[in-house]
């Protein structure tokens, strides 16, 4: 199991926030059309008895989006997004007084809108600044946290754009996500969380690379990592039951180090996270487990000592 580094947020109002252990995302789909039925929600009293649900869960975060960006979608004009992000986002706080809200949004005139007039505390861009090129300005003039999401294209195109060619999905991923992460701290963006982009220009296999490599991916960049996997086609590819799939690959997440989880499912994303965080808590340190073993092989008998270090150290 990978070690866990501790980040703070800063979110507005002067409010600092600790992720000091992982976070569960629950996520809100003040849309039409988004993959996952049950996580709609368009009318208030809905959004507010969803939201209600999760917070008393115990969700650390809540996320909204109004707009559809799975692979294939056609998005509404901004105007709408909006429209649906105000009739949403109230509701929600009325349940979530104290809880953060994330948009869900890769339009910059929108994820401005969301903060300034509708109270939102961080930006969770799928395009990650490539569908709007004001979008790392504006978050810079927003001072909130972003989220930084690995794709290419368009929700429309992205499935035709994914070829890494010989480095491969990892390697490029990690790259770009570097790479994107400078330019907004040379902007003035000091809360950056890092997402791979599970699905997004991405075929299954590909997902499950960067899934293998999440844990030294984590190590490596210098920000919190989140990861969103619930219920995508990764999961289909291996399994019906997409609720048991994503609760084994939010585990095994949770396990490599991530910070934050979005999930659908608010309940069982909570156990698995808990399960891990205890397990990592009691974990002893390995230079104890060295010496322990090290120990135990002193006090041994020659013969005994030497079937102990083949056990330890199978051919």
């Amino acid at each position: 199991m990978n070690n866990f580094t501790t980040y703070s947020l800063n979110l507005p109002g002067g409010r600092l926030v600790t992720i000091d252990r992982p976070w569960v995302m629950g996520i809100i789909n003040a849309t039409p059309d988004s993959f996952h039925a049950p996580s709609r929600a368009l009318e208030p009293h809905d959004v507010e008895q969803r939201v209600a649900e999760m917070v008393a869960a115990g969700v650390d975060v809540i996320d909204i989006g109004a707009c559809s960006t799975r692979p294939g979608s056609t998005p509404p004009p901004p105007a709408e997004e909006l429209a649906r992000l105000r009739v949403a986002l109230p509701a929600a706080r009325r349940a979530a007084a104290a809880t953060p809200i994330s948009v869900d949004t890769y339009r910059s005139d929108v994820a401005r809108a969301a903060v300034l007039d509708l109270g939102a505390d961080i930006i969770n861009d799928i395009g990650g600044g490539t569908l709007d090129n004001r979008m790392f300005d504006t978050i810079a003039a927003l001072r909130v946290p972003y989220v930084l999401n690995h794709t290419r294209g368009t929700p429309a195109t992205m499935q035709s754009m994914t070829d890494y060619g010989t480095d491969g999905v990892v390697a490029a991923v990690t790259e770009w996500l570097m790479r994107r992460s400078d330019d907004l701290r040379q902007r003035g963006v000091c809360d950056i969380i890092a997402d791979p982009g599970f699905g997004f220009a991405k075929q299954p296999s590909q997902c499950y690379q960067l899934m293998a490599a999440l844990g030294d991916m984590t190590a490596a960049l210098d920000m919190p990592v989140m990861v969103g996997i619930s219920r995508k086609a990764m999961v289909k590819s291996i399994t019906g039951d997409t609720l048991t799939g994503t609760t084994v690959l939010n585990t095994l997440a949770l396990a490599a180090g991530v910070h934050i989880i979005r999930v659908h499912d608010v309940p069982q994303a909570l156990i698995a996270r808990d399960i891990v965080h205890a397990t990592r808590c009691a974990t002893p340190p390995l230079n104890k487990i060295h010496s322990f073993a090290a120990t135990v092989a002193h006090d041994m008998p020659p013969g005994a000592a030497t079937v102990h270090r083949n056990l330890q150290n199978p051919q």
